[in-house]
């Protein structure tokens, strides 16, 4: 960035240097051009003040102005064209000037001018012709450099000062980069200091935009961090039971009226590691899910799907479970939508007690929405901030009891996140627990 600044900075500079030079150039060379023309009409005005021209006894062969006017070309013309007198060149060989266009000029309009340019560009000649009295012409020419010649004439001393000016313009943007991009930089090793203003006011959503993201990755990154030893520890608890109740089989140290509970304390374990593995991997493909397949889906029928699965999971605990659901429709994912009303209804089932109750309602009063209601053991009004977060139980023992793995409420969010929906909790300390989806 840095080096497309200066490189940018200088660029400016040289075609700045180079166009202001031009112009400069132009302007001062019309003003030497309007200068010539004026001091040629002078001379010419001059002369035929004097009336030298126009004696009646004058000689053009005795008219001698070769002496005091060597820079100034004067030229004598009949009113036929003929050339009578020229201080530069021998008049008789030189050719009639009725048909040159200054001399027409003055014939008709009293004066004529005109600047002819020399084959090899290197310099203009400027003619002022000028009507006498007696019917004849004067003519005054003068030699100067063309612009072309006048460029080249100052070339090396315009290359030098182009030079100059670059090594003037590339340490001045290598220091006003530096300037610019070091607040900047100090913005941007300085990102998790809120008070840290942006050093340019146009600079305000972007610096608010960055540090939202750097709180983002931060946490993103806390939470992989957090995700992998919860993960771990979760991982490692079943396995080391499982591993410490082959161990004793193995050894032969349990009383055979002993073996039966272990091989089902085995299974209990092996079965919490495999909904361990599964819900991870669910995590996992939710995570990378960004787009999944919407359809018009009917809610009602997705929960009574859902409910008729768990309810022999609700009588075995004791639980009460209805639906109470109108048709409604919304625009989502069906299984992911089978999916979310499962966990949630599980959810409700594990932490009640027995002889309680879930209710699952669905309706379309203000709006589509889903319900889970149960009268089961609440949750603290502490951690109902955090019942969403994985692997976060409110009572870790109950749920390891009841086969929880602390990631159906995290699948739920994700879930919820997808459909662009939003949940809330409303849970009281051993009252219930009311989960409510608006889509």
């Amino acid at each position: 960035m840095k080096n497309k600044i200066n490189l940018r900075l200088a660029g400016i500079a040289i075609l700045a240097v180079l166009s202001t030079l031009l112009a400069i150039t132009l302007v001062y060379y019309g003003l030497f051009q309007r200068q010539i023309r004026n001091d040629l009409a002078v001379s010419a005005k001059l002369l035929k003040d004097t009336h030298y021209f126009e004696s009646a006894d004058i000689n053009p062969a005795n008219i001698d102005l070769s002496t005091n006017t060597s820079e100034l070309r004067v030229t004598w013309i009949a009113s036929d064209g003929t050339v009578l007198y020229d201080n530069d060149a021998s008049a008789s060989g030189l050719a009639n000037h009725l048909d040159r266009p200054e001399i027409i000029d003055a014939f008709n309009n009293g004066v004529g001018e005109i600047v002819r340019q020399s084959d090899t560009m290197k310099q203009n000649t400027f003619y002022y012709a000028i009507l006498l009295d007696n019917g004849t012409v004067l003519r005054v020419a003068t030699n100067a450099q063309s612009l072309p010649a006048i460029f080249m004439s100052v070339a090396p001393v315009v290359a030098l000062l182009i030079l100059l000016i670059m090594a003037i313009c590339i340490a001045l943007s290598h220091l006003l980069t530096r300037q610019l991009i070091k607040p900047i930089e100090e913005m941007a090793d300085n990102l998790s200091d809120s008070d840290l203003q942006s050093p340019y006011r146009e600079l305000d959503p972007f610096a608010e935009k960055l540090r939202l993201q750097h709180a983002d990755v931060l946490s993103a990154a806390k939470a992989r961090q957090d995700f992998t030893a919860n993960v771990s520890h979760e991982l490692k608890t079943p396995l080391t039971a499982i591993v410490g109740y082959a161990e004793l089989l193995e050894g032969d140290m349990v009383l055979e009226d002993k073996k039966h509970h272990l091989y089902e304390e085995i299974e209990k374990n092996a079965k919490r590691l495999l909904s361990l593995i599964n819900d991870i991997i669910r995590l996992s493909e939710l995570d990378k899910e960004r787009s999944p397949i919407f359809e018009e889906i009917n809610l009602a029928e997705i929960a009574k799907d859902a409910v008729n699965m768990l309810e022999v999971n609700a009588k075995q605990r004791n639980i009460e479970l209805t639906l109470e659901a109108t048709q409604t429709y919304i625009h989502g994912n069906r299984e992911m939508m089978r999916e979310l009303i499962e966990n949630l209804v599980q959810n409700a089932i594990r932490y009640n007690n027995p002889g309680g109750k879930v209710e699952v309602i669905i309706n379309n009063t203000d709006g589509p929405k889903l319900i889970v209601k149960d009268n089961g053991i609440g949750i603290p009004d502490a951690d109902q901030k955090r019942v969403f977060e994985r692997f976060y139980r409110v009572d870790k023992s109950r749920s390891k009891a009841t086969g929880g793995t602390g990631l159906g409420l995290a699948i739920v969010k994700h879930i919820v996140d997808l459909h662009d929906a939003r949940i809330t909790l409303d849970s009281k300390l051993n009252v219930g627990t009311t989960m409510t989806v608006y889509f």
